[in-house]
């Protein structure tokens, strides 16, 4: 089960601030990692890190696949995978340029963006459970499905969303609150807290949690796993979505490659968080820190002077440590 649900009952010989150690573990070490990579970098570009443009830019587009890590994480926690994410993302703003384009509706163009991403979320869910087609083969599908059709139905041309800069949607979802702060960073911050109290304050997170740790177990205490999954990919179908607006919102243009480069940031994020491959534990805190984690990263290395190639290199390492890293933890906790 996951650190924030570890027992607090005091035991012999442990004082409560061990006990508190051993229930946040996870997020004091994402914690510890952070300030230890920001620390590399700030001495390796002091001109760089000690400046409030480059966080104005971390809060600009880290929450692009940054929201996605943070729903996606659910979906990890219950012991499955999505792939399929970065295909939802233009596939949903397809719909929403092309409602646009045909109606000049803003607010019934976003309604049905968000019911195409929750849609083809739900999708994933119904296949995987009610058919029992493993997750990773299901979305790698479905990934292809909605790419390929995005091409088709665009030859590969795209739509410029500039109709939209001088409205109230643009606004509220990529302006600048106090002229400063990325509207995108707040809807962040906004999903992240709605996250936690999903997975720590609503029965839908100790569903999520049971159905991770042990599904044959949730069912006979009355967890309804299947509903509970198609409920998670729903969500993160939902989220990439979102994630696919304000990221064509921002350069004002929707382009069909849109999703493209995200897969990689967005598991990375997840798993440098310290979410489990295997299920059953995870922490939004450790996500929504980890994905700034990876958004500097890029930046970092470039500022103290090496090549933009390493960013790949430095992604799949991360991914390969936190899996073996956790396999072996785990395999000591019992």
């Amino acid at each position: 089960m996951t650190a924030e649900r570890v027992s607090t009952v005091a035991k012999p010989g442990r004082s409560p601030f061990t006990l508190w150690l051993r229930t946040h573990a996870l997020q004091i070490g994402i914690t510890i990692v952070a300030i230890g990579i920001w620390a590399i970098f700030a001495i390796g570009s002091p001109q760089t890190f000690f400046r409030g443009n480059i966080y104005q830019a971390f809060m600009s587009t880290t929450p692009f696949f940054g929201i996605m890590a943070l729903w996606l994480t659910l979906v990890v926690i219950t012991g499955e995978i999505d792939l399929s994410f970065p295909s939802i993302m233009t596939i949903s703003m397809w719909v929403f340029a092309t409602v646009m384009m045909a109606t000049g509706n803003l607010a019934v163009a976003l309604v049905l963006m968000l019911l195409m991403g929750l849609s083809a979320g739900m999708l994933n869910g119904i296949i995987i459970t009610k058919v029992g087609v493993p997750s990773l083969v299901v979305t790698i599908g479905t990934s292809f499905f909605w790419r390929g059709m995005v091409k088709v139905l665009t030859g590969g041309t795209g739509t410029s969303l500039l109709p939209m800069r001088d409205t109230i949607f643009y606004e509220l979802f990529v302006g600048r609150l106090f002229g400063f702060i990325p509207m995108q960073m707040v809807w962040m911050a906004l999903f992240a807290i709605l996250c936690w109290v999903l997975l720590n304050r609503h029965r839908l997170g100790a569903h999520i949690y049971l159905t991770g740790d042990n599904a044959d177990s949730a069912r006979l205490m009355g967890v309804d796993v299947d509903r509970t999954k198609i409920i998670v990919f729903g969500l993160a179908g939902f989220s990439a979505a979102f994630a696919g607006l304000v990221a064509s919102l921002e350069v004002t243009y929707y382009w069909p490659t849109l999703g493209e480069g995200y897969l990689l940031n967005t598991l990375s994020s997840v798993f440098l968080g310290g979410t489990s491959v295997f299920g059953g534990t995870g922490t939004i805190y450790g996500t929504f820190v980890a994905s700034f984690i990876i958004g500097a990263i890029n930046a970092g290395i470039v500022a103290i002077g090496m090549s933009g190639f390493w960013t790949e290199l430095i992604y799949g390492l991360i991914i390969v440590l936190s899996v073996v890293t956790q396999t072996i933890v785990g395999r000591r906790i019992k």
